[in-house]
């Protein structure tokens, strides 16, 4: 099953509970981009803004820390209400993160960007709830889809499958209808799109629209639509 998590990077942050309203009936997920303008080049958002929107949906709340020192905001997102938490393979120090994580009782993910080999991630795949490889540099949403990167899609499910491992498999940045189908192929099942969703004047369709285009990679088959309710038990291993 594809599952589709919109990205709050995208929406209007002078009306961000209006945007997650207007997309909730329809979202697996909601994705969270946290930026520190150190390990990337621009600032976004803390733990504050996510507890002042848990007040506002039950979705799970996939958070991705693009920043330099996440172990020092673990707890502060998990008790803002984060579901999971994602740090990158590149800050360094990853496993002890990762233990740190779901210690807090959060699903724990790993990052790698464009340029991080697959081989990077691939000795932590037995300690993660999830893996989300960047399709495009992090820091700043609206940029375009590198191809170059499917290859190492791939490269991860082929692992995570020869591991048995339920882990699910992200990719972010530049998904849309038209390469949602690219990424799934290669193995992903769960699709961050952040302008291709608030940035078209239907948000809650163009979810839906994303979501069938990346079925049809499968087969198909599967009902446009939330993969469940709108609870907030559903995480990576055993998701929604």
């Amino acid at each position: 099953m594809v599952r589709v998590a919109p990205s709050i990077l995208s929406a209007d942050f002078g009306s961000l509970a209006a945007a997650v309203d207007l997309v909730a009936p329809v979202a697996d997920w909601l994705h969270v981009d946290v930026m520190d303008g150190h390990f990337v080049p621009n600032l976004t958002i803390g733990p504050p803004v996510v507890r002042s929107l848990r007040r506002h949906t039950g979705l799970f709340f996939d958070c991705h820390l693009m920043i330099s020192e996440p172990a020092r905001y673990l707890r502060a997102f998990r008790e803002a209400g984060a579901d999971g938490c994602t740090v990158h393979v590149e800050v360094g120090d990853t496993s002890a993160l990762l233990s740190a994580t779901r210690e807090l009782g959060m699903r724990a993910g790993v990052a790698l960007n464009p340029e991080t080999p697959a081989d990077a991630v691939l000795p932590l795949l037995g300690k993660v709830d999830l893996v989300l490889v960047m399709t495009v540099h992090p820091g700043f949403g609206g940029q375009s889809f590198m191809a170059e990167v499917v290859p190492k899609v791939a490269a991860v499910r082929a692992e995570l499958d020869r591991i048995g491992s339920a882990a699910v498999l992200e990719v972010d940045g530049g998904i849309d209808e038209r390469t949602a189908p690219l990424v799934v192929g290669a193995g992903a099942t769960v699709l961050v799109a952040g302008s291709a969703v608030f940035g078209d004047p239907d948000p809650r369709s163009a979810v839906e629209r994303i979501r069938l285009a990346g079925e049809a990679a499968v087969g198909g088959g599967a009902a446009v639509g939330p993969a469940s309710g709108d609870g907030r038990d559903g995480g990576p291993a055993g998701c929604r």
